[in-house]
């Protein structure tokens, strides 16, 4: 293979594991370990229509996707007596970050040492730029209740960061896999 392809590839591949967004879970009312194996659920979102997202095509998605992850993992939907209640909404932020760029590669040492005018505030390339970009810090919130005993199980907040506005459904739809799949890892029906 040209050296230029290996090159090539390196920087695909740390370009994609870097644009991957991390999501951070934080659990919150836990009752762990959990005291019994929940089998079946209903979504209040979906019963009551309650929008848990500005966006409804995303707070549709969000729904659906929330119910398919949880029959796949073995549970079963049931509206009229189910083992638990899960309500999701979501919490989304718009917020600025500020990056400072220094001009100057070589600030207090190497080639301008002593240069009598390195410090001169009148020269262009002392100066700094700052730049703006704007995120979104989006939340994912699901609550876990429990009817029968008429109490939280557990709240999961799936915490991410949204740069660009096209990809908010992408990555709102992972966060909500990431709370998901540490729901279902604790109600194993082995782990009780």
């Amino acid at each position: 293979m040209h050296p230029t392809r290996h090159l090539y590839f390196l920087l695909l591949s740390v370009t994609l594991l870097f644009s991957c967004k991390s999501v951070e879970i934080f659990k919150e009312k836990t009752e762990l370990p959990i005291q019994k194996y929940y089998a079946s659920f209903v979504l209040v979102n979906n019963e009551l229509d309650l929008a848990g997202f500005a966006d409804p095509v995303l707070d549709e998605k969000i729904k659906e996707e929330l119910i398919t992850q949880l029959t796949a993992a073995g549970m079963v939907y049931d509206a009229k007596q189910p083992d638990l209640v899960i309500r999701y909404h979501s919490n989304e932020d718009r917020r600025q970050r500020e990056q400072v760029n220094s001009m100057n590669p070589y600030p207090f040492w190497g080639m301008r040492m002593y240069d009598p005018w390195l410090f001169n505030p009148m020269r262009g390339d002392m100066r700094s730029r700052v730049s703006t970009t704007n995120y979104e810090l989006l939340q994912v919130i699901v609550d876990f209740i429990d009817p029968i005993e008429d109490k939280y199980l557990m709240t999961l907040t799936a915490v991410t960061e949204v740069t660009n506005p096209k990809t908010k459904h992408k990555v709102a739809l992972k966060a909500l896999k990431e709370a998901t799949a540490t729901f279902v890892e604790l109600n194993l029906p082995n782990s009780n």
